[in-house]
């Protein structure tokens, strides 16, 4: 998309959004402003969950090489 189309359509969404608002059916700006925040503390958890499933993945590998190596001495006296 040139940038051309895409200034257009930047414009034509932000007259947009203020025609909504100054009809009175838009959502008020605190309200907007929630509500984006409530998409970013889920994007941000979503992102938080995956670090800690790779933590805990990492932490049973560990475990699993802990015991390994502990049977292995155990047999070696």
């Amino acid at each position: 998309m040139g940038r051309i189309s895409m200034l257009e359509q930047r414009l034509s969404q932000v007259m947009g959004e203020q025609t909504w608002r100054d009809s009175g059916l838009g959502a008020p700006d605190g309200i907007d402003r929630l509500q984006q925040r409530v998409v970013q503390l889920e994007q941000e958890r979503g992102d938080l969950k995956l670090k800690l499933d790779e933590a805990v993945e990492d932490l049973d590998a560990a475990r699993s090489a802990n015991r390994d190596l502990t049977r292995a001495l155990n047999q070696a006296g």
